[in-house]
């Protein structure tokens, strides 16, 4: 069996692990098992292949790994929970004071009461969401 073959199959082997656990310095070892295989094709000995693997590789690993993690760090944040509640708008349902009421957020009626105690906001009427207290949304 020729050697470009074996390379192939190494970079689909590689390719393995990359699905299972989601770490990318795999691809970048099936990269540079695919740039052997290139060379492999083309007729080189076996010390240029694993020249090439180990060589594309590390490049991978040094100048690509890098960037790929500062922008996996300083991408946008993706609020979930309470915490992409506020600041929302609401549409209030019944009327909110500082007792109590009810409001609709984001499709779910919610119980809320007023942030300040003397603000009546009635039905129809929208509102944003300042803080969530376990399952009541306060809100101005």
């Amino acid at each position: 069996m020729d050697s470009w073959i074996w390379w192939l199959l190494a970079a689909v082997g590689l390719g393995i692990p990359l699905v299972i656990t989601a770490m990318p310095e795999f691809a970048m070892f099936a990269v540079g098992a695919g740039a052997a295989a290139g060379v492999a094709g083309l007729g080189a000995g076996v010390v240029w292949q694993v020249l090439t693997f180990v060589a594309v590789s590390t490049a991978l690993l040094v100048v690509v790994r890098p960037i790929a993690y500062r922008q996996l760090k300083n991408g946008p944040q993706v609020k979930m929970g309470i915490e992409a509640l506020q600041g929302a708008t609401a549409v209030v349902a019944e009327t909110v004071d500082g007792e109590g009421g009810r409001i609709k957020l984001n499709g779910e009626v919610w119980s809320a009461r007023a942030l300040n105690p003397g603000s009546v906001y009635q039905p129809g009427q929208q509102v944003d969401v300042v803080e969530i207290q376990g399952a009541t949304a306060l809100v101005v």
